[in-house]
């Protein structure tokens, strides 16, 4: 063989019988091959198992999918190269033109207000009921229960965006679908890309030849370093919770913070409802500072260990200030119901030590 032939066909490395790698190795491969024509007619035909064409399924990613999967308490499984990709690619992928669909961020509906819920779906066909719970950025507590009986009763299937709870968390619940942005907790140090749909393997079936089309899957390098990412998942989980906690009970009591919203503090509207759902209240609070836009724009500015950025649920401390938050095309009715007011700091509490993450919040609120 030439050597312009080997550096194309270089030698295969196989591993002996009871040989294995400790950690899995990247399928670093658009293509794969089977033996003979037959086989690859066979596999195309779904007569046999196995790899083409990684846009429709890879080793590497197929490991991640079935991770999550487990983790969410659900069969299967589709990984996406964003979070919101896994969003956009659900919706165009189980709707058609003329279908409804009831979404809290767009018609401002209250995923407290079951009446409302029932009433729309009573009133109108509805395909999908898509929500989040806890809501970002203000922690509102979804009544999984509550929601997803009224969609079943009315025909309706249900999407949770689970990304603030996390995969640990409302896989008891009879949910068609989990959607996560693995950007946030899945990959923990915040310099990957991906999401994910999770759900029954029937569901999950229907959706995959479709998103291959639609093209937006993720990279198998991409999909190592979130598996990586996940064994330390609950590890950081359980830490950053916990220093949640306690920030959002510093800021309770603070004189100047008019409310804090984290559904682990007794007297957040949803609490017992969270108690109910929630193995853990998770890592995001929010605050409403007193003073108005100004001293929260000062408060941001003054933290020195939560960064001013987009995003959550990696290692690092961050702040979303409401400069950051504010939606300008909503009526005052509709930003009444969002609870995001001038003075609202969106905080994502990261791996830090908990007492130099206290004494920074104490500073900042001296300085705003």
């Amino acid at each position: 063989m030439k050597k312009t032939t080997l550096v194309n066909h270089p030698p295969e490395v196989t591993l002996p019988p009871g040989n294995r790698p400790v950690v899995a190795p990247i399928y670093q491969s658009v293509k794969f091959e089977f033996e003979n024509l037959e086989d690859t007619l066979g596999f195309l035909h779904g007569e046999r198992p196995g790899f083409f064409y990684s846009r429709s399924a890879n080793p590497t990613t197929r490991q991640l999918e079935l991770t999550l999967a487990a983790l969410q308490g659900r069969d299967d499984c589709l990984v996406t190269s964003t979070g919101v990709g896994a969003i956009a690619q659900t919706l165009l992928v189980l709707t058609k033109q003329g279908d409804h669909v009831l979404c809290f961020t767009c018609t401002m509906l209250s995923i407290e207000d079951l009446e409302g819920i029932e009433r729309v779906l009573r009133t109108q066909p509805t395909r999908l009921v898509v929500f989040e719970s806890p809501t970002n950025p203000v922690n509102k507590v979804a009544d999984i229960e509550a929601i997803t009986r009224l969609a079943s009763a009315h025909g309706a299937l249900t999407v949770l965006d689970n990304t603030f709870a996390g995969f640990h968390q409302h896989g008891e619940y009879p949910l068609d679908l989990f959607v996560h942005s693995l950007t946030k907790y899945a990959c923990g140090t915040g310099d990957v890309m991906g999401g994910a749909v999770i759900g029954r393997a029937e569901i999950i079936r229907s959706l995959r030849n479709e998103f291959g089309a639609l093209g937006g899957m993720l990279d198998p390098h991409a999909a190592f370093l979130i598996q990586r990412g996940l064994k330390t998942y609950f590890v950081r989980y359980d830490a950053q919770t916990r220093t949640a906690q306690r920030l959002a009970e510093m800021l309770a009591g603070h004189a100047k913070v008019e409310r804090v919203h984290y559904p682990g503090l007794p007297t957040h509207p949803g609490h017992a409802l969270a108690r109910k759902q929630m193995k853990d209240f998770g890592t995001m609070l929010t605050a409403d500072l007193k003073g108005g836009s100004a001293a929260a724009a000062r408060f941001a500015d003054a933290l020195q260990l939560f960064a001013i950025t987009a995003s959550f649920g990696a290692t690092e401390s961050l702040v979303v200030p409401p400069q950051m938050m504010s939606a300008r095309d909503l009526t005052a009715e509709q930003a009444r119901i969002s609870a995001v007011t001038e003075s609202t700091v969106r905080l994502s509490v990261g791996l830090e030590d908990a007492e130099e993450l206290l004494e920074d919040v104490r500073q900042a609120l001296a300085a705003a």
